[in-house]
């Protein structure tokens, strides 16, 4: 209380009020215990994580796109892009559904399958991971004339990083579960990009050219060795949580939790990564360059979402595991109002910035500002109903999001194939920004329909049903 009151004093007699609640909050939010409190320091550390992340990957892409130029740039972002989907994608879910589980398991005491639970988690990604490399080389190897020449060789430089990349989001997954934000989100956010931006330079600086080619070599490495990195961290903490001992395994539950959790991942992964995906399949590398560009400008905004979502899964799994209704409808709108005002603070600022921001990547790129106001409109209606999909898979509602998802994603892709030919990257940023609102809507409605939770940045928690809807 005193540092809070000596704070208090040094700022301006205009800003003392707000600046005293704030300070207040936040010193009750680093301090209180249980449920709430730690999943408001969760999302605290994953916000506060995801900034610096946010900042790397704004300065590597700006060195990248410096060191390649546009043409090679747009070769290597397209490229990374699908390796990441995929590489998330042939997790099958498992990596969320380690949030769904341990923490019940640990509520209960079970940790036989917490043991279980991880350990099979890790091996199924490393064996996912490895179909998805083999299936990839086939594809190459039958289906390569028909893909662009100067995409071959990156396309196989990167399918050699499936494996860890699959292993890195399922020890992503168990540290979130374990309320351990910087483990989980630092390896990934900020090791690996400043790996990438290492090992280029090196490689251009013993010789090697300044292309794609050269800068997935230099993601191949870095994936690599942040995911071994990751995984003795990650093992050597779990030993110290849950020691040695005999394992359950309930693989068939686990799967048909996940498989469905993959499905609504898998799709909303998609229609967040669509657009890029579609610019390059249509549009040329220059086009690639200068939209991922302004889509990963806007990704400081995008990010916070992620943030809160981060830290929501594991509060609402315990809350969901306790029935208490009136508590899941104020965490979920509490989720929302951290999403939304955040959002919409740094995205105006983003914005007004936006020109400048843009001509660090090259003179071309600032003609990529408009496709930046369009993609902050969508950000923002997501915004408002905060991390709606992860309260509804941890309220078992994956077959509904899927179908929700799907809808989004046949939207989305519709637009995009209606737009591009007629308002190039402009038409891809209008089709995602109107995806992203028919989200928003289908994620709200849901919600009220199904567990009786007025899901909106602006609501009253109770504005809710008397039970809870969850099966």
């Amino acid at each position: 209380m005193a540092v809070i009151e000596t704070a208090e004093k040094m700022l301006p007699a205009g800003l003392r009020p707000i600046g005293g609640r704030t300070l207040r909050l936040l010193a009750a939010v680093l301090t209180e215990r249980g449920e709430r409190a730690a999943a408001q320091r969760m999302a605290l550390t994953a916000f506060s994580i995801r900034i610096l992340s946010a900042a790397l990957a704004f300065v590597s892409q700006i060195v990248l796109a410096r060191l390649m130029g546009e043409y090679e740039y747009g070769i290597f972002v397209f490229v990374w892009v699908l390796v990441v989907v995929f590489g998330d994608l042939s997790c099958l879910g498992f990596h969320t559904a380690i949030v769904r589980f341990l923490p019940q398991y640990r509520a209960a005491g079970a940790f036989e399958e917490i043991r279980g639970l991880t350990v099979t988690a890790r091996i199924f990604a490393l064996l996912s991971g490895t179909a998805v490399l083999a299936a990839g080389m086939l594809g190459l190897h039958f289906f390569g004339d028909m893909i662009q020449v100067y995409y071959l060789v990156p396309i196989f430089i990167g399918l050699l990083a499936m494996p860890m990349i699959a292993l890195g989001d399922i020890l992503e997954g168990t540290s979130r579960a374990n309320h351990w934000p910087v483990m989980a989100l630092s390896p990934v956010y900020i090791v690996r990009p400043i790996l990438i931006i290492l090992f280029m330079l090196i490689a251009i600086a013993i010789g090697a050219d300044h292309t794609a080619v050269t800068a997935m070599q230099a993601a191949l490495v870095a994936t690599y060795v942040t995911a071994l990195g990751q995984y003795a961290a990650t093992l050597y903490r779990l030993r110290r949580h849950y020691d040695n001992g005999p394992r359950k395994v309930d693989f068939l539950a686990w799967f048909s939790v996940a498989f469905p959790i993959f499905l609504i991942e898998g799709v909303s992964f998609l229609l967040t990564n669509s657009d890029v995906v579609v610019v390059g399949i249509f549009l040329e590398p220059h086009d690639v360059a200068i939209y991922f560009a302004a889509a990963k400008t806007m990704a400081l905004v995008h990010f916070i979402n992620f943030s809160v979502k981060a830290a929501s899964g594991p509060r609402f799994s315990s809350i969901i595991a306790e029935g208490n209704h009136g508590e899941l409808a104020a965490a979920a709108i509490d989720a929302a109002r951290w999403t939304f005002w955040p959002a919409l603070g740094v995205g105006l600022v983003v914005l007004a910035a936006g020109h400048l921001l843009l001509s660090l990547f090259g003179g071309a790129f600032t003609s990529g500002y408009l496709v930046m106001a369009i993609l902050l409109a969508g950000i923002l209606a997501k915004s408002l109903v905060g991390p709606a999909e992860t309260l509804l898979m941890m309220a078992g509602k994956q077959n509904l999001c899927v179908a929700l998802y799907a809808g989004a994603l046949t939207a989305n892709v519709g637009l995009n194939l209606a737009l591009i030919p007629h308002y190039g990257i402009e038409g891809t940023a209008i089709a995602t920004a109107s995806a992203m609102a028919v989200e928003a809507i289908l994620l709200h409605l849901a919600v009220r329909r199904t567990l009786g939770i007025v899901l909106f940045a602006f609501a009253s928690p109770s504005a809710a049903t008397p039970e809870m809807r969850v099966r």
